[in-house]
C-alpha cells in the first residue's frame, strides 16, 4: 500500500480494520491490561498473546493423561508416540519447507548446540564462522562455547560483520563480500533470519547461496522471523535452521522450539550428531537395542520423547495460522507496519526526537520497528506503557515495537500514536 494514501485518523485507521479480511482473528486472543484497560499490545516479538483455544487443546491432553495414563502413548485420539507428527504440515509452511525438514523439539538454544554438533566441523584451513555483530546472547554464547569445544579461539575464529560507520544496519552486499572473502577458511555462515536490536529481515537466499559458493554450510536463527516474515528455506536451499514458538508463534512463555534440516541430510547416518532414542528409527526403537539408526528428515535429531503439554499449546496457535495463512498476515503485516512508521513520521517530523532503524524497505523488515529515541529516553517508553501500550526497551536507547497481524489492528496503531504524542510531549 502506497504510504502517500494513509493518514493520521482514526476514522482512516477504522476504514481499514473494515476492509481487513483477517480483523476477526483478534477475537481470538487473550489481551493483557493495563491499570484496568485492555493494552496496546506490540511485544509480539518477545512473547506472543495467548489464543483462546490453548485451554481446551490442554484440557484434552490432560483428559487423555487422567484417562489413559502410560495408554496415551499408543491408544485415544492424536497418540502421544505420533504426537510431534500434528505439528509438521503447519511448520512446514510457515518455515516454507517439506515436512520431513521440520520438526518441533527442545529449545532454541539447545537446537544450536545440537545443529552445530552436526554442521560445524572445522578442519585446519576451513575453520572460521561469520554471524552479525551484536548478535543475541544466546547466539554469541552458543557460537563461543562451540568454538572452544574444538579447541579453537573465537578471536580468531570469529568473523563479526558490523554496519557502515553512521549506518545502523546491514548491507547485502558487504555480507556477500566479506564471505567471498574468507572464502576457503569459511566453514559457516550462522545468523539471524531477523536480528533482534535493528529488526533488519536479512537476504537468507543470497546469503546462502554465497556460502555455498566458497563451500560453506548455511544456517540462520529463526527466533524473530518464524511466523512474522515469508520463509523459503527449502528453496533458498538453506543447511539448517531453528526458532522459538513463543514470539509470532504465539505458543506461551519459553514453549518448544522446532529445527530445520535441508532433506539432502535427511538419509545421512554418516552425519555427526548427539544422539537420543527418539531420534532412532521408530520401527526398531522399542528393541532397546545400542546402534543408533537416525530416523529420516529432521526427525533424526530428536533426543527425547515429546513434551506433549508443550506441544498442544503449539497446536493452539498453528491451527489459527493455517487458517489465515502466511501470504495473507505477510500483506496484512507489511500495511500495518507501514501505516505505524507513517505516524510515528509525522509525529517526529523534522524534530529529531525519533529515528526508525530498521530498513525503510519491506523486503527488508518483518512487523517490528526499533526506534532510536534521541530526547526523553526510558521516561517516554515508561509514560506510554501507563497508557496502556505494552512495547520493549532496549538499552541504552532503543523502543521496539511490533504490530502483529493476527491479533493487532490498525486502531492500535492509531491509538498508540496519540499516546506517543502525549509522551513525547510531556518528557521529549
Amino acid at each position: 500500500m502506497n504510504p502517500n494514501t494513509f493518514q493520521y485518523s482514526e476514522s482512516f485507521a477504522r476504514e481499514m480494520d473494515a476492509k481487513d479480511s483477517l480483523a476477526h482473528f483478534r477475537s481470538r486472543f487473550h489481551f493483557p491490561k493495563v491499570n484496568g484497560q485492555e493494552a496496546i499490545y506490540f511485544c509480539g516479538n518477545s512473547l506472543g498473546l495467548q489464543p483462546k483455544t490453548v485451554k481446551d487443546h490442554l484440557e484434552k491432553e490432560l483428559s487423555n493423561w487422567a484417562d489413559l495414563a502410560v495408554d496415551g502413548h499408543f491408544h485415544g485420539e492424536d497418540a502421544w508416540y505420533h504426537v510431534r507428527k500434528k505439528s509438521k504440515p503447519a511448520l512446514a509452511e510457515i518455515l516454507g519447507a517439506h515436512e520431513h525438514e521440520v520438526v518441533a523439539m527442545n529449545n532454541l538454544s539447545v537446537n544450536l548446540h545440537l545443529l552445530m554438533v552436526s554442521f560445524y566441523r572445522p578442519t585446519k584451513q576451513r575453520y572460521k564462522i561469520i554471524v552479525e555483530a551484536g548478535a543475541f546472547p544466546s547466539d554469541q554464547y552458543m557460537l563461543e562455547t562451540q568454538i572452544k569445544f574444538h579447541g579453537l579461539d573465537p578471536a580468531d575464529t570469529l568473523v563479526e560483520i558490523s554496519p557502515r560507520p553512521g549506518e545502523h544496519t546491514l548491507r547485502t552486499e558487504d555480507i556477500l563480500a566479506e564471505i567471498h572473502k574468507q572464502g576457503d577458511s569459511l566453514a559457516m555462515v550462522n545468523m539471524a533470519g531477523i536480528q533482534y536490536y535493528t529488526g533488519q529481515l536479512f537476504d537468507m537466499q543470497a546469503i546462502t547461496q554465497a556460502a555455498h559458493e566458497v563451500g560453506a554450510v548455511a544456517g540462520f536463527d529463526l527466533a524473530h522471523a518464524a511466523g512474522n516474515a515469508l520463509l523459503k528455506l527449502h528453496d533458498w536451499d538453506v543447511d539448517f535452521a531453528t526458532w522459538c514458538s513463543y514470539k509470532y508463534l504465539n505458543s506461551g512463555p519459553g514453549n518448544v522450539s522446532g529445527i530445520f534440516a535441508h532433506e539432502r541430510y535427511a538419509e545421512r547416518p554418516d552425519l555427526p550428531r548427539f544422539a537420543g532414542w527418539w531420534g532412532h528409527d521408530e520401527g526398531e526403537r522399542f528393541r532397546m537395542e545400542k546402534g543408533f539408526v537416525p530416523m529420516y528428515g529432521a526427525d533424526g535429531w530428536q533426543l527425547a520423547n515429546s513434551n506433549v503439554l508443550a506441544l498442544a499449546a503449539h497446536q493452539a496457535s498453528l491451527d489459527i495460522f493455517q487458517e489465515a495463512g502466511m501470504e495473507n498476515l505477510r500483506a496484512k503485516s507489511e500495511k500495518l507496519t507501514a501505516f505505524l512508521e507513517f505516524l510515528i513520521e509525522q509525529i517526529s517530523g523534522k524534530s529529531g526526537v525519533l529515528e526508525i532503524i530498521t530498513p525503510k524497505n519491506p523486503a527488508e523488515r518483518g512487523c517490528q520497528l526499533s526506534l532510536l529515541i534521541h530526547r526523553g529516553g526510558k521516561a517516554v517508553f515508561d509514560e506510554f506503557y501507563k497508557h496502556g501500550v505494552v512495547g520493549d526497551w532496549r538499552n541504552p536507547n532503543v523502543i521496539r515495537l511490533a504490530p502483529t497481524p493476527l491479533y493487532n489492528s490498525f486502531l492500535d496503531v492509531f491509538r498508540f500514536a496519540k499516546i506517543l504524542e502525549q509522551s513525547l510531549e510531556k518528557f521529549a
